[in-house]
């Protein structure tokens, strides 16, 4: 099979208690959590036989802390803090670990420590901006909250929105020329953006996280590309899957970590996007594969919804095997 990857074509409400008079501190759950290491290739354990993991959660901009528990991804993990905290799940836009800062590299991704405490950025100003499309890269890396939200990532110092000072890490792509895009994955933002007219005009409107008083700073240009900060803390992490349920597994070896960052990189290079969750999988997909061919099949398998470039799986393939050298 050749390389090209073709792209394929009433919940219940349960209140979490909030936590009284609690010192914020930077672990969650406490030390009576045990990690369970889920086997590799192994199906998870019934519901009734997994362990209950507690996590400590706060609002960013200031709130009680709440307590969250039984949610297997990303949508189910915004349902529980939502209903700690009397609010509509569509009102956060992300969330942070161990820091309520508008911190890119802490941003949770698919996987969660364990001791980690979550703190939800939620809706704060609308704003209008008028672009200038002066040169054909606008500087911007777009990830997404795994919910339907786009935002930005990371600004490039010198580009072309980092002289429009209004637009911010964090904001929430909302529309595009008037086109709303709720509901649209990071890569087709990103493409979206790529493909408007270079030396015109463009709007975006934008819903910026809203902030506490200490939070109020200069505009930060985002994460660099993530090196020295682990993907989680604590003795184990919690895996949130897209497909299937949450399991716990060990921290992440030194290979997964150097691997992820590597292929996080590719996908920012080829699609202008972050996203740790999907170099996580795409690590976990290759790391047994014995050829390129039999990667790209895996790939179409696990990942159909993206139609990767031929070069991009050649690299993400030559990546996992270079980590698996120890040659970063």
């Amino acid at each position: 099979m050749p390389l090209g990857l073709r792209k394929k074509k009433s919940k219940s409400r349960e209140s979490s208690n909030l936590v009284e008079n609690e010192e914020v501190g930077g672990h969650a759950g406490g030390s009576s959590i045990k990690s369970t290491v889920n086997g590799a290739g192994l199906p998870p354990p019934p519901a009734n036989l997994r362990p209950k993991l507690v996590f400590h959660t706060q609002l960013a901009h200031g709130s009680p802390t709440g307590r969250i528990e039984g949610f297997s991804n990303v949508k189910e993990l915004y349902g529980k803090i939502a209903d700690t905290f009397g609010l509509s799940p569509p009102e956060i836009l992300f969330c942070t670990l161990n820091t309520h800062k508008i911190d890119m590299e802490k941003l949770l991704g698919g996987q969660i420590g364990l001791e980690d405490f979550i703190f939800a950025h939620i809706k704060g100003l609308r704003k209008e901006v008028e672009v200038f499309k002066s040169e054909d890269a606008l500087g911007l890396t777009i990830t997404d909250n795994g919910a339907g939200y786009a935002f930005i990532k990371r600004i490039k110092d010198g580009s072309v929105v980092d002289s429009v000072k209004v637009v911010c890490v964090g904001d929430h792509i909302e529309c595009i020329n008037g086109k709303n895009i709720v509901g649209t994955r990071h890569y087709e933002v990103a493409r979206m953006l790529k493909e408007l007219p270079k030396d015109q005009k463009f709007t975006l409107k934008l819903v910026e996280p809203m902030k506490a008083f200490d939070m109020l700073e200069p505009r930060s240009k985002g994460a660099k590309p993530p090196g020295e900060a682990n993907i989680g803390t604590g003795r184990g992490t919690l895996r949130l899957r897209s497909k299937g349920p949450a399991t716990v597994e060990d921290m992440p070896t030194e290979f997964e970590e150097k691997a992820v960052k590597k292929v996080d990189d590719l996908l920012e290079s080829y699609m202008g996007i972050r996203d740790l969750e999907l170099a996580a999988t795409m690590v976990e997909v290759g790391r047994d594969k014995k050829n390129p061919d039999e990667f790209a099949m895996a790939l179409d398998e696990a990942l159909g919804d993206f139609a990767f470039p031929d070069e991009f799986v050649f690299d993400v393939w030559g990546a996992i095997g270079d980590a698996k050298q120890g040659r970063f």
